[in-house]
């Protein structure tokens, strides 16, 4: 039985990512049962990189969560992930509270380390120690969310004695996940994140290795190994070749999800973003939204899918 839950990529990559498609997939999306809609971020495209088409038009995730937000009241909103060296972590503590208070508390914040040397540059911002980073950056996160009194002195960041309000409505704040995929990474989620997401170009077949690493690392932490998240962007290819994960028909791709669900994993989300047929600027916005709400009926939830359904 798959004991996994199910979520859903939201439209926000290419000719589909419009407001009407958006808030119908996000309202079809609840009404049908699905766990959650996710997001992603794309800062921009180097005139010289070549990159698959999701990147080439992508909206701002947090925005596009909000906007979602308003047009639903179960769902929960997930980002996987927003690059924090490119966003100071005060200004991204207050939208990701300002986000929970909306939504009333339905945020789940993915966070990496960024990987495209332009982004970099146009952020004004070093390559260099991002693991460092990043947890300073969880620690000014936590402060800021829970405490009354805020303050923090390290070596990329610094917080005078202050105070954020209001306070996000999931305590002691919305649950982060970390992105990565080198042994280090992996292990920083399972010590100092509620979890690990994984990427659009992973290697499904050997998640089980990641996983374990993501346990040892929550287990070196003296904490629960199993309690911590494992959430997949699954890149489905509807009707593509069924020797691939995720790839081909509904009962196929059902039982891909089942076998990920073995294999440790929590969560799954259908990301058809990465569909060229869908997720590209140039492909047709009524065609592609066509073939997503057909994706979507499909691949939606049923009782064994929802843990705790009975």
């Amino acid at each position: 039985m798959c004991r996994v839950r199910i979520g859903i990529g939201a439209p926000v990559s290419g000719s589909w990512a419009t407001p009407e498609n958006l808030g119908r997939l996000a309202r079809e999306a609840e009404e049908l049962g699905y766990a959650s809609l996710w997001t992603l971020q794309r800062l921009l495209v180097g005139a010289d990189q070549d990159l698959p088409p999701v990147y080439r038009s992508v909206l701002d995730p947090l925005v596009t969560l909000a906007f979602a937000a308003a047009r639903t009241s179960r769902i929960r909103l997930g980002v996987a992930v927003v690059n924090l060296p490119f966003v100071p972590p005060a200004l991204l503590a207050k939208q990701a509270a300002t986000l929970d208070v909306l939504s009333g508390g339905r945020l789940d914040l993915g966070l990496g380390t960024g990987w495209s040397p332009v982004e970099f540059t146009a952020a004004g911002v070093s390559r260099a120690r991002r693991g460092p980073r990043a947890e300073e950056y969880l620690r000014v996160l936590h402060t800021l969310w829970a405490d009354e009194v805020s303050a923090f002195d390290g070596e990329f960041y610094t917080v005078a004695p202050s105070r954020m309000l209001p306070k996000p409505v999931q305590r002691p704040g919305p649950p982060v996940l970390l992105g990565g995929g080198v042994p280090a990474a992996l292990r920083r989620a399972g010590r100092m994140a509620q979890g690990w997401v994984s990427s659009s170009g992973a290697d499904l077949t050997r998640i089980a290795d990641s996983i374990a690493l993501v346990r040892e690392g929550a287990q070196e932490a003296g904490r629960d190994p199993d309690a911590v998240r494992v959430v997949v962007r699954g890149v489905v290819r509807w009707g593509g070749p069924t020797d691939r994960l995720l790839s081909g028909p509904a009962e196929k791709i059902r039982e891909d999800v089942a076998w990920l669900a073995e294999q440790g994993v929590t969560e799954v989300f259908h990301d058809l973003n990465f569909d060229r047929t869908i997720g590209s600027p140039e492909a047709d916005p009524a065609t592609g939204m066509e073939r997503a709400l057909e994706v979507l009926h499909a691949l939606r939830p049923v009782k064994e899918d929802r843990p705790g359904t009975p």
